[in-house]
């Protein structure tokens, strides 16, 4: 099938680009926006208890007060706010309600602090529109017009609250979106011309990535569209590295395929058709191996994951049918020009240092396979302390941003759990109006929960049906603290609600609450999935029913290892309270169906080699000379272009960034070089049960392909032969490099 492909693209090159730049151009001027949305509670089905209360106060209040900003003022000296500043802060509430700003529905004032030093202004906006961009353009006029009013007064001035944050980190991903991309070309041109010393080649694949960039948005927009799926501003960061760094890997697989058959004497069109028959299946089988993992992400319950799945494996999908057609149709166009000014692509490399270590695992597989494991394993202890934070809004942009800098004056001015306060909504089953006597005591046992601060009723529907109990809790709403109390409060709640009632907690804690439940249930869920259809995929490619378990079992270490280092870097490091909560799911899709790309391309080139005639461990060794270099290179790229996502400047890419590329870096120079080909070596024919896919290919006469003389079978490599073991003179300068 692939041989097919790559005739048809070489023969046929200008009709396939000009078939891609065709699509390019009618997806991208007919996809549609693709809004971003930050707000927690659209990532929860409508099952869970918390989203079930906001839908019961929008039914029981729906003029209830919610802010969507808050402006808060203290003084520039820091001192006391004075009889004047208060008067100003009327003042300027007032100004602000006679704006008319659009989705601005009420402006109110709002009580000082306990220390006189802060107050506030209250503004709510149509709940409708969270996260939409009308309510980020009315929080950026509000800001600007909180800082017109403060001019000539002592007030300072900032602008916080859920519309608010969603302005800054819409500011954050546009500036972190330019870092990634800026440091992601960088790392993609510098390697590729330190690795071909070649201009075209170093940019060759950032123009062609780009147009396939161009083309995955348009369908991830129109998919998510299709199927109502939510939008973050942190999947299109995520996107850039996954295209650029993925379509790089594949790049480069090919164009190491290609110049090897270049150095074997084909012709430059025949070099690229032989090139995509080679590698094409081991390319498709790693896409579709990382496909199936982004895929599964289906299956969570999370709104923010149900996106990012089909997103990235759209992208893959693209990058992969470009990987086949259109690098393949550009290289044959431009030949062998393609490495010019090097010349370097004429002869094959010693490889000296990827011999070196072949000859190593070749002849010590089993201390390279206890080595490397003990690392993965000592890594992986670290998971054991991981800590989950679920505040995104916070984590997806930096802590000096001006609504962060009002969260966090508003912990402290104010009670920690004040900022968003924990309802609980008693409503009767019976559609009779509730027995007022009972608050009181219903109350008092809610503010006897451990961790609770005050809870008091805030107001009862007009009907009488349902009461809101506001609790306020000692903690910030993201904090692990503040979960576990919202958990009791709870279980109190449900259990002392007097009969004929339920209760329903919500607020952002139950919210966190809820997310901590499906993430469970995701780790439960998504996990086994993936890791049975990469098995699956690993199975068909490999004909074995044996070396897909350890090579899973090998990439699931190397989850546990970037797991470990991601904990202590982090939490034990820098002293963050956990991580990201989405971390681990993302890091083990991304370690997991990545870091088996390079399995798959190691272990094809050992099952190759030893079809050649070789036994396991002289196959292994010769695996790691000659596809080393490919996953060497492809590795550090792919790293690297995570890495940048560092430059972000916020926790979730910070934190995610490192995980990612350090995993890859784990999967490329620890399981796929040693790990992965010293346990094949040491499981030997076994490893391919039932099949028998390592067998040297026997000649219709029946007889195995005679084996040239130095081979091992032959009594020893002489010195003079002037070619591998096991090959023919022909092959053996067909397959190099």
């Amino acid at each position: 099938m692939f041989r097919r492909i790559g005739n048809m693209v070489v023969r046929h090159p200008v009709w396939t680009i000009v078939a891609w730049l065709f699509a390019a151009v009618a997806i991208v001027a007919t996809a549609p926006s693709l809004p971003s949305n930050s707000d927690e509670s659209s990532f929860l089905p409508k099952s869970y208890e918390s989203i079930k209360a906001a839908d019961l106060q929008e039914r029981a209040f729906p003029s209830a007060f919610t802010p969507s900003a808050i402006a808060l003022y203290r003084r520039a000296d820091g001192g006391a706010l004075t009889a004047a500043d208060r008067k100003d802060v009327d003042r300027i509430t007032s100004e602000l309600g006679k704006q008319h700003i659009d989705q601005v529905q009420k402006v109110v004032p709002g009580s000082p602090s306990k220390d006189g030093k802060y107050t506030m202004t209250l503004v709510q906006m149509d709940s409708k529109k969270a996260g939409q961009p009308e309510q980020t353009a009315a929080a950026k006029k509000l800001r600007e017009k909180v800082g017109q009013l403060t001019r000539g007064t002592h007030l300072d001035a900032k602008l916080g609250g859920s519309a608010a944050q969603a302005l800054d980190q819409e500011d954050s991903s546009k500036r972190g979106q330019a870092l990634i991309g800026i440091g992601t070309f960088a790392i993609i041109l510098v390697t590729l011309l330190i690795i071909f010393r070649a201009p075209i080649l170093a940019v060759l694949p950032l123009v062609l990535i780009g147009l396939v960039s161009a083309i995955a948005n348009g369908l991830i927009a129109y998919a998510t569209k299709l199927f109502g799926l939510q939008a973050n501003s942190s999947i299109s960061s995520i996107l850039i590295v996954v295209l650029f760094g993925v379509g790089t890997d594949y790049f480069l697989f090919l164009m190491f395929r290609y110049r090897e058959r270049l150095r074997a004497g084909d012709a430059p069109k025949q070099a690229m058709i032989n090139a995509v028959d080679r590698v094409g299946e081991a390319i498709a089988s790693a896409a579709g191996a990382v496909i199936i993992a982004f895929l599964a992400l289906v299956l969570s319950t999370l709104g923010f994951l149900k996106q990012m799945g089909p997103a990235l494996a759209i992208a893959v999908a693209v990058t992969l049918v470009a990987g086949l057609t259109l690098i393949p149709a550009v290289v044959s166009l431009i030949g062998p020009k393609v490495f010019w000014p090097s010349k370097s692509w004429q002869r094959e490399p010693d490889n000296a240092r990827f011999a070196a270590l072949g000859r190593g695992v070749r002849r010590r597989p089993a201390l390279t396979a206890a080595v490397s494991g003990l690392v993965l394993v000592a890594l992986s202890l670290g998971a054991l302390g991981f800590k989950a934070t679920f505040d995104l809004a916070s984590g997806s942009m930096p802590k000096t941003k001006e609504s962060m800098v009002v969260q966090d004056e508003l912990q402290k001015a104010y009670s920690a759990g004040a900022a968003a306060p924990t309802d609980v909504y008693l409503s009767s089953t019976r559609g009779e109006p509730l027995d007022k006597a009972a608050f009181g005591a219903y109350a008092k046992k809610l503010g006897a929960v451990d961790g609770v601060a005050e809870a008091r009723l805030n107001q009862v529907s007009k009907d009488g049906t349902t009461a809101d109990f506001t609790v306020t809790l000692k903690y910030e709403a993201s904090t692990e603290q503040a979960i576990d109390a919202v958990g009791e409060v709870r279980d109190v709640a449900h259990a002392d609600a007097p009969d004929g009632t339920e209760a329903l907690v919500g607020g952002m804690s139950s919210i966190f609450k809820d997310i901590d439940t499906a993430v469970n249930h995701d780790y439960r869920t998504v996990f086994p999935v993936a890791a049975v259809l990469i098995m699956i995929i690993l199975g068909l490619l490999l004909r074995s029913l044996v070396a897909p378990w350890y090579l899973m079992a090998s990439v699931g270490l190397g989850f546990g290892a970037t797991l470990g280092a991601t904990v202590w870097i982090f939490q034990s490091g820098q002293g963050h309270p956990g991580l990201m909560f989405m971390l681990p799911v993302i890091m083990y899709l991304f370690v997991v169906a990545i870091g088996t790309d390079y399995n798959i391309l190691m272990i094809a080139r050992l099952r190759e080699e030893a079809r050649e005639g070789r036994d396991p461990r002289e196959a292994a060794g010769m695996a790691l000379r000659y596809a080393g270099p490919t996953v060497a290179a492809a590795g550090f790229i792919l790293a690297a272009t995570f890495a940048t996502m560092m430059l972000a400047g916020n926790s979730l890419l910070t934190e995610m960034g490192f995980a990612v590329s350090f995993g890859i870096v784990i999967a490329a120079f620890v399981m796929a070089m040693f790990f992965t080909p010293s346990l094949t070596a040491l499981i030997g024919h076994a490893a391919w049960w039932p099949g028998h896919g390592d067998r040297a290919a026997v000649p219709a006469g029946g007889s195995p392909a005679p084996v040239p003389p130095g081979s091992p079978a032959g009594g020893g490599t002489g010195p003079g032969s002037g070619q591998e073991p096991g090959r023919t003179a022909e092959d053996s300068r067909g397959r190099r490099g």
